[in-house]
């Protein structure tokens, strides 16, 4: 039995656990030790004091009722289906109360919610950020055009509920896909974004930048990051996935040089604008490709000392860590928000000469079943190292086999569909999507035997777990 049990336990998709704080580490402590203790000690999860009410920033969608009502509520993970919900346990409680005005406002102004089917509509979602250290609030009204009837009155209305709001945008966006931004905005009052402090710089948050949702165990992480780089005040950093430049940012007190490298150019815009305002002088940012940047780098004879690499969930290609290893920096900081992407990329880095030195799990996202995980690496001195750990199973896999095991398929299908598959269904999806199983793996015994073939609803739930885990 959970300490807080939540009605759209299940429905939502928000929450995946409901076990207690206590087990929830538990867990998820055991899973960081099961993917990664092959290559060092894993230090203890570092848990929140208070894991409610940590998102800073909340996503709500609307729809019409068949009682003609308009109902607000979190899109289910997976789907574009709209789940009604007033208040939740994860989201900041005064950006709930935004939002429940915004639906009211709407009601009231005859503002109706943007159906895709029919293309009629104003209003797509509401996204509310908030400064954790600032207190200040951002909220962006996501419409389906850009003529927004009788704007100031709504605007004012909307203050008038909540003056602690500190400024507000309107969106265009007609992407058809939920949760989606445009390019084209309009500043309805205020500056148009926020600030907040994080690890003691200042930085500009705006209503399309990326920023993480946990401030109070994003703080945590990067400390981590930059105690686990050792920095002597002489390093060449590079930042690669570097965002708005939080980390390069952050870390530029104590190194000499950071370059930041991303490739969202409208985030790099961000990271020179926050870099200025914290008046770091020793911090440039370049918008390309971070693995081309850095093949670029070794094929001039250029160097760092220091890496790190933020990617998202799905991890880093080949080609990002061969480039890495190309450029053979003395130390590696990853940065991970997928463990099992994390384990694949961290037995390349091996083969490529780097050894994990430090292994520290962070609970970033409590009441799921996400681990973020900060890793230290070196690169080895190919004259008085030679690599001789190796797991006789792991040569035998083939590179899609490492990506996810069965048993982890399995599970996702059963989180995600409700069914249960087989170990053969699944080798036979693998099979028929290119993914060529070992010689006798799941076979049957003799020639003539005949197996049951996977049903058409079960082979489409593998295939989504399949492409989950970057294995088709």
């Amino acid at each position: 039995m959970g300490e807080t049990q939540c009605r759209l336990f299940k429905r939502c998709g928000g929450c995946q656990l409901r076990e207690t704080y206590e087990e929830q580490l538990a867990w998820k402590q055991a899973k960081v030790v099961r993917l990664l203790s092959k290559f060092g000690t894993c230090q203890p999860i570092i848990g929140m004091k208070h894991p409610y009410h940590y998102r800073n920033k909340v996503q709500h969608g609307f729809y019409t009722n068949p009682k003609r009502q308009i109902i607000s509520g979190i899109y289910q993970s997976g789907s574009g289906k709209i789940i009604p919900c007033e208040s939740c346990m994860l989201e900041d409680v005064q950006a709930d109360k935004i939002i429940s005005t915004i639906r009211i406002l709407m009601r009231s102004f005859k503002l109706f919610p943007y159906n895709p089917n029919t293309d009629k509509g104003l209003i797509r979602h509401v996204m509310v950020r908030k400064g954790h250290h600032s207190g200040e609030y951002l909220v962006c009204i996501i419409t389906s055009k850009s003529a927004f009837p009788s704007k100031k009155n709504f605007v004012g209305a909307l203050l008038k509920a909540h003056p602690y709001i500190t400024t507000i945008v309107q969106n265009v966006c007609t992407n058809p896909m939920p949760l989606t931004m445009g390019e084209q905005e309009f500043i309805l009052h205020g500056k148009g974004y926020i600030e907040d402090m994080l690890c003691g710089k200042k930085f500009r948050i705006s209503a399309r930048s990326f920023y993480q949702v946990n401030p109070v165990q994003t703080e945590l992480l990067y400390r981590t990051a930059i105690a686990f780089a050792g920095l002597s005040g002489t390093d060449r950093v590079l930042d690669c996935y570097c965002g708005t430049g939080t980390i390069g940012i952050i870390a530029a007190d104590h190194c000499k040089e950071v370059l930041g490298v991303e490739l969202n150019a409208s985030a790099v815009a961000d990271a020179r604008k926050n870099a200025a305002q914290n008046q770091c002088g020793n911090i440039q940012f370049v918008n390309e490709d971070s693995g081309q940047f850095m093949e670029r780098m070794a094929k001039f004879g250029e160097t760092a000392d220091v890496v790190f690499t933020d990617p998202p969930r799905t991890g880093s290609d080949k080609r990002f860590l061969e480039s890495l290893a190309k450029l053979a920096p003395k130390k590696v900081v990853y940065i991970s928000c997928g463990i099992e992407s994390l384990e694949r990329d961290l037995l390349l880095l091996r083969k490529l000469g780097y050894a994990v030195q430090k292994i520290q799990p962070v609970d970033m996202f409590p009441h799921t079943k996400h681990v973020e995980t900060v890793c230290l690496l070196s690169k080895l001195n190919a004259k008085q190292h030679i690599e001789i750990n190796l797991d006789m199973d792991e040569l035998d896999l083939t590179d899609a086999e490492k990506k996810a095991t069965y048993q982890e398929i399995k599970d996702y299908v059963l989180e995600h569909s409700g069914l249960k598959v087989s170990s053969l269904y699944i080798t036979q999806v693998k099979q028929k999507c290119g993914n060529i199983e070992r010689e006798n793996y799941n076979k049957p015994k003799s020639e003539d035997a005949k197996q049951p073939q996977c049903p058409p609803d079960k082979e489409k739930a593998i295939k989504e777990a399949l492409t989950h885990f970057g294995m088709i």
